[in-house]
This record gives structure tokens, sequence and C-alpha cells, in this order.
């Protein structure tokens, strides 16, 4: 499973890339508001930061399938053709996904809250299909059972679609899905801080410093022990 940042500022993704085997970036225009300028000034520092070859997601803002494939055609043109667009999985959303997978452009179905939502964004052409886990759970339903039901739906029916689950509150839901190797996760850093965030794991390792400095005396390491 990736695992890929979902934020836009650039200063925390950098302190992710720096710690953590991510795989790219995914924004949304709620994310990109929150920077306060330019979302191409943004994107592209961001592109130029994570490179060509990583994965960056960008969302349309259109609502008719005419204007999302014009915007599409201009994201790639700002931040190059690598660049997967997000389209929501609407009426208007489903007839520009399969216009714009007819041209070859990478696309990221989003907004999708249920398993036919995914399925018909797959049959159109999506190669990733964002399914928002938490936003699921707050309706009633099981976010994470959503997100499997439409990896098996991909698998079943032969389609090359691969789950981005979206949309996390905690590391449990994140280790479920990993478990049952679901495409890509896309994460906010405070979640992904929180995979490996443990007491336990804090205690021990104060515990192994304690018994070598015991050993060989304060600050010691085994570079000059």
């Amino acid at each position: 499973m990736k695992l890929i940042v979902d934020f836009a500022n650039l200063h925390q993704i950098k302190e992710m890339y720096s710690y953590y085997p991510v795989d790219g970036v995914t924004t949304n225009p709620s994310i990109l508001a929150k920077e306060g300028k330019n979302p191409y000034e943004v994107l592209k520092a961001i592109r130029e930061f994570i490179g060509s070859n990583s994965e960056l997601h960008v969302q349309v803002v259109s609502l008719d399938a005419e204007a999302i494939v014009k915007e599409a055609h201009k994201i790639r043109e700002e931040l190059g053709a690598s660049t997967y667009v997000k389209v929501p999985v609407t009426r208007e959303g489903l007839k520009a996904i399969k216009i714009l997978a007819k041209e070859g452009v990478n696309i990221t179905a989003t907004a999708i809250y249920t398993q036919m939502q995914a399925y018909l964004a797959g049959k159109a052409g999506a190669l990733y299909a964002a399914p928002y886990v938490n936003r699921i759970d707050n309706l009633g339903a099981d976010g994470v059972k959503v997100a499997k039901e439409i990896h098996d739906i991909f698998k079943k029916n032969e389609l090359k679609t691969e789950v981005l689950a979206a949309s996390f509150k905690n590391s449990q839901q994140v280790l479920e899905l990993a478990k049952y190797g679901v495409g890509a996760a896309t994460i906010a850093p405070d979640v992904i801080e929180g995979l490996i965030k443990l007491d336990a794991v804090t205690c021990a390792v104060e515990a192994f410093t304690k018994d070598f400095e015991k050993l060989c005396g304060k600050g010691k390491t085994m570079i000059n022990c």
C-alpha cells in the first residue's frame, strides 16, 4: 500500500519525506485554501520538491464536464502530464472522467461514499478511486468495510483501478487497509505521525539508553564508548 501525504504545506511535506517512506502528495481545494497563496504557486513548489516521477494529485473545482476537462488540461499544463487530476464522482464528473481517460489523463476519482460510485468511476477509466473512510463512518456506515469492498469489486471485475483511501481519523483505520492490501492511502501528517507514536516504544528506548549509560557513561553511544 502506498502512503501519500494529504497536505499542501511544503514545510510539513518536506518533514514527512525526511522521516517516512511516502510516495507522493494529494491536495484538494480546502487544503490549498489553508495556505493562503495562489494554488499554482503552492503546487509548483510541491512538484519541484517531490520530482516529476512522484505522485501529485490535484482536484478540479469546476462542476460541469466541459469545464472539468478544460481545468484538467490546465492542471497538466502547469504541473506536468504525470499529475493525477482528481475529479468528484458526480454525473458530470463521470462524463469528464470518460473523456479524460480516453486522452490518457491520470484520473483520481474522489468524493466517493459508495461502492457503486467507485465501480462506475473505474468503469469510466479512473486509475484511483478515493473513498472517504471517516466521512463514511460519520454517516453511520463502516468506511473501512466500504473501502475493502471497493477493492474487491475492482479485482473481481478485472478493473485496473486501485483504491486510494482518504479521510482517516486514526492509525487503526490505516492498519486495517494495509493488512487488506488496498492500493494506497492518503493521510494527513498528524495521522502519519500516529502510525509509530507509542508510549511503550519511547519507554523501551529510554530504558536501553539508561542501561548503556550505566555501563559506559552519560552521553555515550556506540560511536564513542
